[in-house]
């Protein structure tokens, strides 16, 4: 069972780096090019506790479509999405927010298991657990970019 774990430290508000962790709007600029979008559930804002999102999206030339829920919510401090339906074994991301001075630190465990045993494994191995990794930081990156900007204030959901 493959985990990315992730540490981002953002100059900004705890609420805002939560806020903007579970923003479906955010989501989608930071995954332009996989022409990631929500087709289902949740499909703008704030996804909140009990909420569904299903995700379409291209990866590795594939198109394919993921459903996750949000499980544990304790706001502005942690929050799960868990895969309902998709390409994984599993998906269990666990986002953590914790208040540092006038910064936030996001920590990210993401928890995911691969299917088709040992050829899964090796995909993983050699090529997933990397680009997931990437995927990841480069979300982070759009968030921190967002929060730290204040540009965070044209998406819905944001009444700041």
């Amino acid at each position: 069972m493959p985990i990315i774990e992730l540490t981002t430290i953002i100059q900004a508000e705890i609420d805002v780096c939560f806020d903007l962790s579970r923003s479906i709007d955010l989501h989608c600029i930071s995954t332009t090019g996989t022409n990631e979008r929500a087709v289902e559930g949740t499909t703008s804002g704030l996804i909140g506790m009990n909420e569904t999102v299903t995700w379409q999206a291209t990866h590795f030339g594939i198109r394919q479509r993921l459903t996750s829920k949000i499980t544990a919510y304790e706001r502005p401090f942690y929050f799960r999405d868990e895969q309902l339906d998709g390409a994984f074994s599993y998906i269990k991301h666990d986002h953590i927010f914790e208040r540092a001075g006038d910064r936030t630190i996001v920590r990210d465990h993401f928890d995911y298991g691969v299917p088709y045993r040992i050829f899964g494994s090796a995909f993983d191995r050699l090529v997933l657990n990397n680009y997931l990794r990437r995927f990841l930081e480069k979300r982070n990156r759009i968030v921190k970019d967002y929060a730290e900007s204040g540009n965070f204030r044209q998406l819905p959901g944001f009444n700041i």
